[in-house]
C-alpha cells in the first residue's frame, strides 16, 4: 500500500515557502507517511534545474531523493476565450521523463513566459493542451484541478463549464481523473452521474511542506509510474483503494458569500437573496457547495456503484493544538507533534491505522479522543467561504476548557 501526493507546489510558485525544496518535502513527507510525491513546477527552469541536480532516477518515470520518491508533475494555468466568455482552467501534468518535460515545456514556452511562476499561466486552451501533452508522450496524463474552485477550474463558477466535454472537445477520452479539491469531496462529486465513469483523485496543491498530504491517495500498487497511471485510468478499486480528503467545509471555496464584507452564506441562503450580498450589493462570490447544486442530478447521500471510497481527516497537529487550546505552530505542538512521530512512525499511521484501545493507551487521553471523534466525522464546522478557510473543532466550548492532560515525553 502506497500513499501519494501529485499537486505540489514549488518555492518558485507565487504565495509559497521558502521551504518548498526537496530536503524540506522529503523531510515532511517522512513525517506525514506519503511514499511519492508530485515534484510540481517542472516548467520553471530554476527548479527544474534543481530536480535534475538531484533526483535519481528509479524505475522509468520514478525518482528518488533521501528516501522519498518522485512524480515529475506541473500545474498550469489556462486563461482564454471559449464561447463569448473568458475561461480559467487548471491542470496538472503528469510526465515519465526530463526528456519529455523538456520536450512538453518547449512547446508551452510558446504560450507563455514560463518562468514568470512556477504555475504559468499560458494562452491555451485546456484540449489544446491536452493535443500537445499526449502527442509528445502518450504516457503523459493530464488531470483538471481542484474542478469546483470558483477562479481557475473545470466547472469553476465564474469562469469554467457546465460539462467536461465543452471544455476538452474530442480530447475528453483522455481525461481519466479529476481532482475533488479542498472544498469538495467525493460525496458531493457524486451528485453528478456524468462523473460517474471517472476517477475522482485528491492531492494536497500544498504551498508549505507541513501542508503535504493533507489530502492524498492510497493504492494498492508498487512504486511504479505505469502501475500508478493505468489504476487512475481503468478506475481500479483494486489498486485505487481510497482517498484521504479534508472536511471540504474546511476549504476556502465551500460557502457562498463575500469576504470583505463579512458575508458567509448557504447556497439556500443566497439564492433567496438572487446571489447578491446583502451589504455591498454586488454578487456573491459563488461556492463550491452552490455550484455542484446547479449541476447534480442526483440527491444527496447516492453512492455509485464504482465510487471510490474516501476518509476524512484533520491533520495531527490541529488536533494537538485544539486539546492544548493554542496555535497549531506553539512549540508545545510541534514537540508533541515530533514525539508521537518519533514513537509511532508516521502522521498518517496514527490518523488512519492506528486501534482505538491503543490510541487510548499510548495517547494523551483528550488526543487520542480528538482522533477517534475525527474519524467518525464528530466535528463541529463552520464553512469556508470567498478564500477564507472554515473553521473546524473537535471540541467544544466545556471541553475545550478541561485541564488534568497527561503529557508525552519527547525521548
Amino acid at each position: 500500500m502506497i500513499v501519494i501526493d501529485l499537486h505540489i507546489h514549488s518555492k518558485y510558485s507565487r504565495a509559497t515557502s521558502r521551504d518548498m525544496d526537496l530536503d524540506h518535502l522529503s523531510e515532511f513527507a517522512k513525517l506525514k507517511g506519503i511514499d511519492v510525491l508530485g515534484t510540481g513546477d517542472f516548467t520553471h527552469f530554476l527548479w527544474l534545474q534543481e530536480l535534475k541536480s538531484k533526483l535519481t532516477p528509479k524505475s522509468y518515470g520514478i525518482y528518488e531523493y533521501k528516501g522519498t520518491h518522485y512524480i515529475l508533475t506541473a500545474e498550469v494555468s489556462s486563461i482564454y476565450s471559449q464561447k463569448g466568455r473568458l475561461r480559467k482552467i487548471h491542470n496538472l501534468i503528469m510526465a515519465p521523463s526530463f526528456e519529455v518535460v523538456e520536450r512538453i515545456n518547449a512547446q508551452l514556452a510558446k504560450f507563455g513566459n514560463l518562468s514568470a511562476d512556477g504555475r504559468p499561466i499560458l494562452g491555451l486552451s485546456a484540449k489544446d493542451l491536452v493535443e500537445i501533452v499526449l502527442s509528445i508522450d502518450e504516457n503523459c496524463m493530464i488531470i483538471p484541478c481542484h474542478i469546483w474552485t470558483p477562479w481557475f477550474s473545470l466547472f469553476g463558477s465564474n469562469s469554467g463549464f457546465d460539462d467536461i466535454e465543452e471544455c476538452f472537445g474530442p480530447y475528453t477520452k483522455y481525461i481519466y481523473a479529476l481532482e475533488t479539491g479542498l472544498s469538495s469531496d467525493p460525496a458531493m462529486n457524486w451528485r453528478l452521474s456524468k462523473l460517474d465513469s471517472y476517477i475522482l483523485v485528491s492531492n494536497s496543491d500544498s504551498h508549505s511542506p507541513s501542508r503535504i498530504g493533507r489530502e492524498a491517495n492510497v493504492l494498492n500498487t508498487k512504486i511504479d509510474y505505469m502501475e500508478i497511471i493505468t489504476a487512475m485510468r481503468n478506475k481500479d478499486k483494486s489498486k485505487f483503494l481510497y482517498t484521504i480528503e479534508f472536511y471540504p467545509q474546511e476549504g476556502k471555496y465551500h460557502y457562498d458569500g463575500h469576504r470583505n464584507c463579512g458575508i458567509s452564506l448557504s447556497p439556500r441562503e443566497s439564492m433567496k437573496l438572487n446571489n447578491i450580498c446583502p451589504v455591498c450589493k454586488r454578487p456573491l462570490t459563488i461556492g463550491v457547495m452552490h455550484r455542484v447544486e446547479q449541476l447534480a442530478d442526483r440527491e444527496e447521500g447516492v453512492v455509485p456503484e464504482s465510487a471510490i471510497p474516501f476518509k476524512n481527516l484533520i491533520p495531527l497537529d490541529e488536533i494537538i493544538a485544539e486539546t492544548k487550546g493554542v496555535q497549531k505552530n506553539a512549540q508545545s505542538v510541534i514537540a508533541e507533534y515530533k514525539s508521537l512521530i518519533q514513537r509511532f512512525g508516521s502522521e498518517l499511521e496514527i490518523l488512519l491505522h492506528m486501534e482505538e484501545d491503543f490510541l487510548r493507551e499510548n495517547l494523551p487521553s483528550k488526543l487520542a479522543e480528538g482522533i477517534i471523534r475525527v474519524r467518525n466525522g464528530n466535528v463541529k464546522i463552520e464553512p469556508g467561504y470567498d478564500g477564507v478557510y472554515g473553521k473546524i473543532k473537535v471540541f467544544d466550548d466545556q471541553e475545550q476548557g478541561r485541564g488534568g492532560e497527561k503529557q508525552l515525553s519527547l525521548f
